[in-house]
């Protein structure tokens, strides 16, 4: 499958433009090319989107009025399927084609707790432990590199979420057999201990705790920013990227916060606003666990999510469990100042307190203090902005959310003790229907047994 973006190195604000099309004149295909992202560092975002499979390959030509940038023009040898070409690849030849990390800790770390997966086990526990009327279960199973599931509980519309990157890798690679639960609420499930009898079961969250044992996937959120990113969403993770606001030596030197009331935090960030206006810009933009502040508070206007980046630091602070906007600050260039949280997502493992944010307090009582810290240390403020900044970018592009997820796959069917089966209840997710792409793929689809 085609990439989604390009990464492109030029000076200043240098006006170029960029030419995507077949390589063969013969070919005449459809693909959209929006304007390029610019990261105010010398560097640009081009992203292209393709609506037929292209035979011979693509021609991406960088161009500075008539004349090519660097080594243009780039040859993306074919054939190059648009992304909702049904056409799954060798899964070592997809990852060595996507450069998928060799290691990815958290994975690690999540299956330490399960040496072997018994899915009689599983059958049997999750739909009465987990599965009643206020359950936000969905039970998979990935058979053939088809797609089946039946939901347990109440609360199960957000399958809409975990159902499209499913599909969507399944048009890119072969994924194994295997079966799995999803679980689609805020708060991780599996709390027994590791040595515990019962032992713990392998729940898959989108959100993992300290004192929990789920497997941690890329949240509902980045996973469908990143499907999104060429379909004129703007709060996606390419977007953020090319909308990061004014240069730093022009931000407001304050921090900064909007959202829900979701954390009793959040409303003491708003009183220490009312207290500290030289500091610290907090408001919350709409109240439903405490409504009765409200009057007392105040209520903010909603912003736009670019205009968070007119301000120097911005303040992460817990929602219900991990605040989801946290990849969308880092992959701004303000300085973040994060909660301490026993709550994380997929990638906080690879950063590294006062080299990629600056840690504050559980009940901020160090917050003033640290974005004083950073007025007086403008220089060493930045350098922590940015280095978060470029970590955010390599953890959070798409192929690596695709690496994740396949890792994350992978190694649930290697511990599987037997054999995934389609249960009674489930049905199959269907691919969507895409009517306007022409799809050919030229793939022989592998047996098992060459996998």
């Amino acid at each position: 499958m085609v990439e989604w973006f390009i990464s492109l190195f030029l000076l200043g604000q240098t006006p170029f433009k960029v030419v995507v099309k077949s390589l063969s004149p013969k070919e005449l295909v459809r693909i959209h090319v929006p304007k390029p992202l610019d990261r105010n560092d010398g560097t640009f975002l081009m992203r292209y989107r393709m609506y037929e499979t292209v035979n011979e390959g693509l021609k991406i030509e960088v161009l500075y009025g008539d004349e090519h940038v660097a080594q243009s023009p780039y040859i993306l040898k074919g054939p190059v399927y648009h992304e909702y070409c049904e056409c799954p690849e060798d899964p070592q030849a997809w990852q060595k084609t996507l450069s998928c990390p060799t290691k990815e800790p958290q994975i690690a770390k999540d299956f330490a707790s399960f040496p072997s997966i018994n899915l009689q086990q599983m059958l049997n526990e999750v739909p009465k432990r987990f599965g009643d009327e206020r359950g936000a279960i969905v039970h998979y199973t990935i058979l053939d590199n088809h797609i089946y599931r039946r939901s347990l509980g109440k609360y199960t519309d957000f399958k809409m979420f975990s159902d499209e990157i499913l599909l969507s890798l399944t048009r890119k690679v072969l994924l194994p057999d295997l079966e799995f639960y999803v679980n689609l609420g805020d708060w991780p499930l599996e709390h027994r201990k590791v040595n515990g009898t019962p032992s713990p079961i392998p729940i898959i969250s989108w959100c993992g705790s300290l004192d929990s044992r789920d497997v941690v996937l890329p949240t509902y959120d980045i996973t469908h920013s990143t499907l999104e990113a060429m379909r004129g969403v703007t709060n996606d993770l390419l977007s953020i990227q090319g909308n990061t606001g004014p240069s730093w030596i022009n931000k407001t030197e304050r921090a900064f916060f909007r959202g829900r009331d979701s954390r009793e935090e959040r409303l003491q960030l708003v009183q220490l606003s009312k207290e500290n206006p030289q500091l610290l810009d907090a408001g919350i933009t709409g109240y439903f666990f405490f409504q009765e502040k409200e009057k007392e508070l105040g209520k903010a206007k909603l912003m736009g999510f670019f205009d968070f980046f007119k301000y120097k630091y911005q303040v992460n602070v817990d929602g219900t469990v991990a605040a989801y906007r946290y990849p969308y600050l880092m992959l701004g260039d303000s300085l973040v100042l994060k909660q301490d949280s026993p709550y994380y997502e997929h990638f906080y493992m690879a950063l590294e307190p006062w080299k990629h944010y600056v840690p504050i307090k559980r009940n901020l009582s160090d917050l003033l203090e640290k974005v004083k810290w950073a007025k007086e240390n403008d220089e060493e403020a930045e350098k922590i902005a940015k280095e978060g900044q470029l970590m955010a970018r390599d953890l959070l592009q798409p192929h690596r959310l695709y690496c994740y997820y396949y890792e994350v796959l992978q190694k649930y069917a290697e511990r599987q003790s037997s054999k995934p089966e389609v249960r009674d209840g489930m049905e199959l997710v269907p691919q969507p229907e895409d009517n306007t792409a022409i799809c050919q793929c030229h793939r022989k689809k592998p047996s098992r047994e060459e996998l």
